[in-house]
Parts: C-alpha cells; sequence; structure tokens
C-alpha cells in the first residue's frame, strides 16, 4: 500500500446548487446545500485514501470549530491526520461554494487567519511513496518537494496560480491548471508553454483543461489526453481528486501516462456525483469504469 505526503489547504465547503450563477445583489435561495470537506491537499488525500492508499496530510487549522469538523471528517476518511498543525486562536479556512445546474462552479474563500503549517515531521516519516503539494504556502511546499527529491521519489506540484517558480525547480512533476499556466504564460502556444516550463525547471510538466483533457511533455515532446466524455453533474474538488489519484499512481510505479489515464478516469468519476470529494471514487469503481471505456 503506497503512503502518499499531502501538504496544503483543508477546509470546509458550504456547498450551494443554483440553477444559475448569481450575477446581481440580491437574495437567492435554493432546495439542495451541503457541508462538505474541501481544499486541495485534504480532497486529494481522500482520494488517495479512497484507492487504498495511505494519505498522510500536512495541513494548518486553528483549534476552533470549523477544525474540528475538518479533522473529524477526515479521520472518518481514513487520512492520518495526526500531524495537521492546529493553532491555539486561530482561525480555520472555509469556503462558500455555488455550483450551477450544468456543474460549474464559483468560490469564496476564507484562507484564515494566524495559521500555521510546521514540517519539522517530515523527516520522520517512513516508507513514503510520493509527496504531492499545492501552492498555498511556498515554505511547506518546498520542505516537501525538497523531501521527494532527497528520497527519490515523485514530488508531485499541484500547479494553482500564484506559482513560485521555486517550486516547479523543485518538483519532479507539475501538474498545472489551465488557470496556473495562463497566470505564467498569457498569450503562449500551451504546447510551447509546457516544454519551455520542462526546460527551464528540469521537470515533466503537464496541463489539465477539465473537458478539453490534459496535455503533457515526454522526453522533448508534447502529447495530448482526451478526457472522457461525461456530462458533469458537479465539478468541485475533480482537479484536486485528480492530483491524488495521479501522485497514488506514480507512488505505485505506474508511467505518467498510465497516471494520467486513472486520474481522469477518477475525475470523471467524481464529477458524476454532487457533494464535492464525496464522488471521489474506490479502487474498484474506477477499475470498472476504466475497462468499460477503454
Amino acid at each position: 500500500m503506497s503512503k502518499i505526503l499531502c501538504v496544503g489547504a483543508a477546509v470546509v465547503d458550504f456547498v450551494f446548487h443554483l440553477e444559475t450563477l448569481p450575477n446581481r445583489p440580491e437574495k437567492y435561495g435554493t432546495e439542495e446545500a451541503h457541508v462538505v470537506g474541501g481544499g486541495c491537499a485534504a480532497n486529494a488525500a481522500v482520494a488517495v485514501a479512497r484507492l487504498g492508499g495511505t494519505a498522510v496530510l500536512g495541513a494548518r487549522l486553528g483549534d476552533d470549530s470549523i477544525g474540528d469538523m475538518i479533522v473529524e471528517d477526515l479521520a472518518r476518511e481514513a487520512v492520518d491526520v495526526s500531524n495537521v498543525t492546529r493553532t491555539k486562536g486561530a482561525k480555520s479556512s472555509y469556503s462558500s461554494v455555488l455550483i450551477d445546474a450544468a456543474g460549474e462552479r464559483q468560490i469564496v474563500n476564507f484562507r484564515g487567519a494566524g495559521l500555521v503549517l510546521a514540517t519539522d515531521w517530515f523527516d520522520g516519516l517512513e516508507d513514503v511513496g510520493a509527496v504531492l503539494t499545492d501552492t498555498r504556502r511556498v515554505d511547506a511546499a518546498l520542505a516537501a518537494l525538497q523531501l521527494a527529491s532527497a528520497r527519490g521519489i515523485p514530488g508531485v506540484l499541484d500547479g494553482e496560480a500564484p506559482i513560485d517558480p521555486a517550486l516547479m525547480s523543485a518538483a519532479s512533476h507539475v501538474a498545472l491548471s489551465m488557470q496556473g499556466l495562463r497566470d505564467l504564460y498569457p498569450d503562449t502556444d500551451v504546447e510551447e508553454a509546457l516544454l519551455d516550463i520542462a526546460a527551464k525547471h528540469d521537470c515533466w510538466v503537464c496541463v489539465t483543461d477539465g473537458a478539453d483533457g490534459v496535455w503533457y511533455t515526454d522526453a522533448g515532446q508534447t502529447h495530448h489526453m482526451a478526457a472522457f466524455a461525461i456530462t458533469p453533474i458537479d465539478t468541485l474538488g475533480a482537479g484536486d481528486v485528480w492530483h491524488g489519484v495521479f501522485a497514488l499512481l506514480l507512488a505505485e510505479g505506474q508511467s505518467a501516462k498510465e497516471a494520467i489515464r486513472h486520474a481522469n478516469g477518477a475525475a470523471a468519476l467524481k464529477c458524476l456525483t454532487k457533494g464535492g470529494r464525496a464522488g471521489a471514487p474506490s479502487r474498484a469503481a474506477l477499475t470498472e469504469f476504466l475497462k468499460e471505456t477503454t
């Protein structure tokens, strides 16, 4: 069973389903809402655990009721939260998420206040197969990626804007969102931008673009893998699930191409279920989906 260190954001999402996303300053009502755990690293950790991997979370929380909700929910998902940093008097992060009938979402996130993410325990982790980190805390992300480099294991960067270039140089695998890529290269052709990143930072790199699939580098060339054709219900957390599954498959010794295929399948299945990361699939569900769509 592969162990993945997931470092970064853990939040609570207050999710409201609407026919269309609001564009006027007035009251709106809904008949459907959910309170679910969220955050890039936390969602990825749940995806890892659902597929049978061991997920260890490095995140920063307050000692408040929101923090209690986050930790309790992750523990129920079999995520190792024993090293989550909880700071006395700090405020944990949470988000308001609006989702329309097409599954697209609009998010307002409170990043928290007074939060600290300790990293001194990283070196004591044994049998880690890969590291996955988001870009929220550069110092913690850098420490995690340096751990991966020192141990010769995959160090995956979930590339959401803003992205410190030092993180791309420290990562073995940089997995950008299209928004993250465009923040770095506003007007450059996608394939040209990916090759430039790979050359400058000596890393494997890809960009995920939802229904338009994934572009990735390999031996100085770019390739494209199509997304699975689905009608999405809820895209919340799909990118985070993608990154968690991608990191797990790398830790299991699969090629980047095969890891992308599994990650694409897991993200597609997630989009077919409401409730954010609640839609992260089991290993059996993902295996069956990939068989049916091959």
